[in-house]
């Protein structure tokens, strides 16, 4: 199957790649970054590229010029023209890369035209996680001190390098160096987002932002990459998991206005028959009560299945935590609604809180809970972030306090390429691990998990995106309603399923991440319904490897490509369910036949 549509759903194609070779040296170009820099097979380092992020931290799309390519005496050089357009201002840069052996170095010089308003321009050095979490590491500073540390093997919520003059370290046989002019930079761990990677960057994150680059200011780094065999190096630990797990639950979320449309069409839920559904309220946006009653006119056609509700509390000062939640207890009682659990998190937290930025207003997360147990005695209480695994792990929750701790996922923050969204799945096993030394024996739910972005912690909006193209922190992201879409959401319940994960959200039933498109169900639906019969049953054998999605019951065994090609007997991106000797494969009818 060939059709963009079928696959990403969007006829945009992905971005150009060009395979590049000099010597023991391969990488990729795309969007002008270098990715994937290997040596002898070896990876060395995920990515090298220039970015300019706006205000909201969205990447800005570089318009690209024509590409040079030279070699000379053993040294291959590329040279690239790149302008980032905000709509008011522009930055001009020249990218130069040259490979020789043992050395790959980037430079970028550039001006700015007109006041460029961005919260970072500069480069940004990705490593790798896989064999080099946990690896040893040694940072020189800027002012010539160096300072002997490892990658963190727990994902760390502040960062674990700053002030960066070179950094070197020896993971999968390899001795790498990498070296950085013209800016202070330091890095984070960028697992907590999702990326399968550790970025070092350039303006910390403790000086204002966004700030202004002025008309005429000239811009110039480099980065310097050095590279040597390191056959002695210690292989990294990898990231553990539970001993026993089951297949998690599946939960659908919806808003009040959607769970109205749900009782006026109960059938709906026969799609994927989710034994769960998620009920966001959100009381910082409107009155809590009309919401609460509207999961409550829901339920009245809907007995059979768990309503959890998500709860978004004001928290600002208005009332006390106790009043506030005891009125909305109020509201569940009155409305006849009968939860089957309370997640509770205030509105605040939903916004991530950067290092060097103050905190905002908000009681401790201890008076919250303690207010919610008085307010809903006999409900499994729930908390966590309603955002991401990052927010988590900068405000840890009181897990003596809670029955369950939740949070989601979303792999579109720093990048949006089809790449890098199936390479986040690798990190799943470092936030899941790094959860667990949070949370503990808790309860561990997860979402909700889509690949778009249901809300952005990380600026005033989410961004929008009305071409269909692949854009990071958008809320409607179109592979989400292709083959892609059904691929990676069996690619996130694998590497989730060794954590023993008791719920997880990977959709909403409407809207641009729900289950239906102009044309019926879409494919995601057909993965989810699967994966919502082997609930409770014991997992047997889930992963990754080769491109290839793996989770095993007693009962059942389901697969999935995640890759654009064919790929261990499916199509790109194609999936199925084998039931011992019989495989069953509708949706393979239905949308992957091409």
């Amino acid at each position: 199957m060939t059709d963009p549509v079928a696959l990403y759903g969007t006829a945009v194609p992905p971005a150009p790649a060009t395979e590049l070779r000099h010597g023991a040296v391969t990488l990729t170009l795309q969007e002008g970054a270098l990715r994937h820099i290997r040596v002898g097979g070896t990876e060395i380092i995920r990515s090298v590229a220039f970015l300019a992020r706006d205000r909201d931290w969205g990447t800005i799309a570089p318009e690209l010029g024509t590409l040079e390519r030279h070699e000379d005496g053993g040294t291959l050089r590329l040279v690239l023209p790149m302008g980032f357009d905000t709509g008011t201002a522009r930055l001009d840069v020249t990218l130069q890369v040259q490979i020789a052996e043992g050395r790959l170095s980037v430079t970028a010089e550039g001006r700015a035209q007109g006041d460029f308003e961005t919260n970072r321009a500069g480069f940004t050095v990705l490593h790798p996680i896989e064999g080099v979490a946990g690896c040893p590491a040694r940072v020189t500073h800027s002012d010539g001190r160096t300072e002997d540390s490892r990658f963190p093997e727990l994902i760390e919520p502040w960062q674990p390098f700053m002030d960066i003059a070179a950094l070197e370290h020896a993971a999968n046989g390899m001795r790498v160096r990498c070296a950085f002019t013209g800016d202070t930079f330091e890095m984070e761990d960028q697992r907590q987002w999702g990326d399968a990677s550790y970025k070092t960057y350039n303006r910390p994150l403790a000086l204002p932002w966004p700030h202004v680059l002025e008309d005429g200011a000239a811009v110039a780094q480099s980065c310097e990459i050095t590279w040597e065999a390191a056959p002695d190096s210690v292989p990294a630990r990898p990231a553990g998991a539970a001993l026993t797990a089951r297949v998690p639950q599946t939960a659908l979320v919806l808003t009040a206005e959607e769970a109205r449309r749900l009782a006026r069409q109960p059938d709906d839920l026969d799609v994927v028959r989710p034994q769960r559904l998620l009920c966001h309220v959100d009381a910082a946006a409107a009155p809590a009560a009309p919401q609460i009653a509207a999961f409550a006119e829901a339920q009245a056609v809907l007995p059979g299945i768990l309503f959890d509700l998500e709860l978004i509390g004001r928290f600002d000062g208005s009332q006390t935590p106790r009043e506030e939640l005891d009125a909305h207890s109020a509201a569940v009682r009155d409305s006849g609604l009968v939860p089957a659990s309370v997640f509770v998190c205030p509105s605040v937290d939903r916004q991530s809180t950067p290092p060097g930025s103050a905190w905002p207003d908000c009681p401790p997360l201890e008076e919250i809970h303690a207010a919610a147990a008085r307010a809903f005695p006999d409900l499994p209480r729930g908390g966590g972030m309603a955002s991401l695994f990052t927010e988590l792990n900068r405000k840890r929750p009181p897990v003596g306090q809670l029955d369950f701790v939740s949070h989601g996922l979303c792999p579109i923050v720093h990048a949006a390429d089809d790449g890098h969204v199936m390479e986040t799945l690798e990190t799943i096993p470092h936030v899941a691990r790094s959860a667990r030394a949070i949370i503990g024996e808790a309860e561990y739910r997860i979402g909700p998990a889509t690949i778009a972005m249901r809300q952005n912690p990380y600026g005033s909006r989410t961004i929008p995106n009305p071409g269909g193209g692949r854009v990071c922190m958008t809320d409607d992201d179109p592979r989400h309603r292709g083959a892609f879409g059904a691929a990676y959401a069996l690619g996130l319940a694998a590497a989730l399923a060794p954590f023993d994960i008791a719920v997880w959200t990977p959709a909403a039933l409407y809207g641009p991440r729900g289950l239906f498109g102009d044309d019926g169900p879409l494919p995601l639906a057909g993965v989810l319904r699967a994966l919502s019969e082997l609930a409770g049953e014991t997992v047997r054998e889930a992963g990754i490897a080769e491109g290839i999605a793996t989770l095993a019951t007693d009962g059942a065994r389901l697969s999935a490509n995640l890759t654009a090609s064919d790929n261990g007997g499916l199509p790109p991106y194609g999936w199925h369910l084998a039931r011992g000797t019989e495989i069953e494969t509708p949706a393979r009818r239905d949308y992957l036949s091409g």
